[in-house]
């Protein structure tokens, strides 16, 4: 029995990692193809969106079984507690990235903005990206630096969206409504993305080290 246990939260955990990096990769995949203008692989990151919902259900479905058959306790109870709440946010992150892919196709073949807005994006898209595969890498290796990098870079997404609206603002640019529309949406996805990550970094940190969060990290955790 003991053994099947073992088993089953080793399962949970490679179910959690393998969602971790879907989210990674749709994100990869929505950043290029809002850079590129690239149709196919907006939609490819679109249809892969239920691969990622699909494992949310499944990491639900073990964790439930988990919780009420082998009444996990101490390290287990937080491992299989926090794996629902994770997979969760990691569930939304690649909403997120769906997003920015519909974005992308619904102004294929042009571009979503030009000049200087469009060199924005393309560096707030890359950073978002950046932190997906971070996420990554951190639930598949419980390394706390990465989740110190990760809560430190998001000070550079929060720039970028600051300045998002002040183009929005800048009536020189010329900025058509649909224009200013989108950059308001993806500025928005973008940022949110990379706020989704900075709770995965709190909750791995509780997972590992199994401190309670401060007030300051459950307030950004529950604002998400």
């Amino acid at each position: 029995m003991r053994e099947q246990f073992r088993q089953q939260m080793q399962e949970l955990s490679d179910t959690l990692v393998l969602q971790a990096k879907a989210a990674a990769k749709a994100m990869n995949g929505a950043a290029a193809s809002l850079t590129d203008a690239n149709l196919a692989l907006a939609e490819r990151v679109i249809d892969a969106d239920h691969s990622i919902d699909m494992l949310e259900r499944n990491i639900d479905d073990m964790g439930i079984s988990l919780l009420a058959r082998q009444a996990p306790v101490a390290g287990d109870l937080r491992t299989v507690v926090s794996a629902l709440r994770l997979s969760a946010t990691l569930e939304r992150m690649g909403d997120l990235a769906r997003h920015v892919a519909y974005v992308a196709r619904g102004r294929f073949p042009q571009a979503v903005v030009k000049g200087e807005v469009q060199q924005l994006f393309e560096k707030m898209a890359t950073k978002a990206a950046e932190v997906g595969n971070l996420v990554a890498k951190l639930v598949e290796t419980q390394d706390l630096s990465i989740a110190a990098q990760i809560i430190a870079d998001d000070d550079v997404l929060d720039d970028f969206h600051s300045r998002t609206f002040d183009y929005v603002l800048d009536d020189s640019l010329d900025l058509t409504r649909q224009e200013i529309v989108d950059i308001i949406l993806l500025g928005r996805y973008l940022e949110r993305f990379g706020d989704h990550g900075v709770s995965v970094a709190h909750r791995m940190r509780f997972l590992v080290t199994g401190m309670a969060l401060d007030d300051e990290e459950m307030a950004q955790i529950e604002e998400f």
